[in-house]
């Protein structure tokens, strides 16, 4: 088979690419005005310090645009009533979270932006959000992984997702008994199902497709995105999502514009 046949060789052979992109961009922000002042809200890093975000840059690279939309190419799944994603199919920009459900930041990213891009973006047909289910912490993750695909097989994955990081929950608290009374809680309606569906093989191997894709694209840490195929690593403040979302959908709208003349 050939590599252009193969979407996962694809993926796989600008894993490192994409890493070394985060690392540098994660530099530049680090200096960069996009978060003067605002270093307190980033999420740490393993070794403490803050994650950075790609900035929002006024000119892109035209090589590194088409390095972007590739990316956006092999990651972007667009599916029609995919329970994980919220926002109309063919919007011009797609928010791909690679996240875990022991993260706290990941938490963050989930109260306090996501509702403003809802808000702004995906109520407005500009913005699709893509959520990845990318396990770092153990059992006790991917347990809750599992069931918030449980959940949206009856199509109240949003709604688990929410109750999931309504609080940081560790351990215990995303035992099986609790992810049942918290798809309780969430209006999954057929607890039993749910609860054959959290064991099943088709939700090990959702789980492992979003882990796959990941690891081959280099994710690290959690919470990682990619917008249209730009990274962002971190929960950095919601002013820098609008940003790169803003300016996403402006190239999109140029793309457009390009190909009807």
């Amino acid at each position: 088979m050939s590599a252009s046949a193969s979407p996962t060789r694809k993926i796989a052979a600008i894993g490192a690419v994409l890493a070394l992109i985060v690392a540098v961009i994660a530099i530049g922000v680090a200096v960069g005005k996009a978060v003067e002042g605002k270093r307190d809200d980033a999420a740490p890093s393993a070794t403490g310090s803050p994650e950075a975000a790609a900035s929002a840059q006024p000119e892109e690279d035209a090589g590194q645009q088409r390095m972007y939309e590739e990316y956006a190419k092999l990651t972007s799944r667009r599916v029609a009533g995919d329970p994980l994603a919220i926002g109309k199919k063919d919007a011009p920009v797609v928010l791909v979270e690679y996240a875990d459900y022991q993260c706290s930041f990941c938490g963050r990213f989930t109260r306090e932006t996501q509702p403003e891009l809802v808000k702004k973006f995906v109520d407005a047909g500009t913005l699709r959000i893509e959520f990845r289910n990318f396990t770092i912490y153990g059992a006790d993750s991917e347990r809750a992984a599992r069931a918030s695909w449980a959940a949206g097989q009856q199509g109240r994955f949003w709604q688990l997702h929410d109750e999931l990081y309504a609080k940081t929950r560790k351990g215990d608290a995303l035992a099986e008994e609790k992810l049942v009374e918290m798809a309780r809680t969430s209006g999954v309606p057929d607890l039993d199902k749910f609860r054959t569906d959290l064991k099943s093989a088709d939700a090990e191997q959702a789980l492992k497709k979003d882990q796959d894709e990941g690891y081959q694209l280099g994710v690290q840490s959690t919470p990682s995105f990619l917008v249209n195929g730009r990274p962002i690593a971190g929960a950095q403040p919601t002013g820098i999502f609008e940003q790169v979302v803003k300016e996403a959908a402006a190239t999109a709208a140029k793309k457009t514009e390009g190909a009807a003349k």
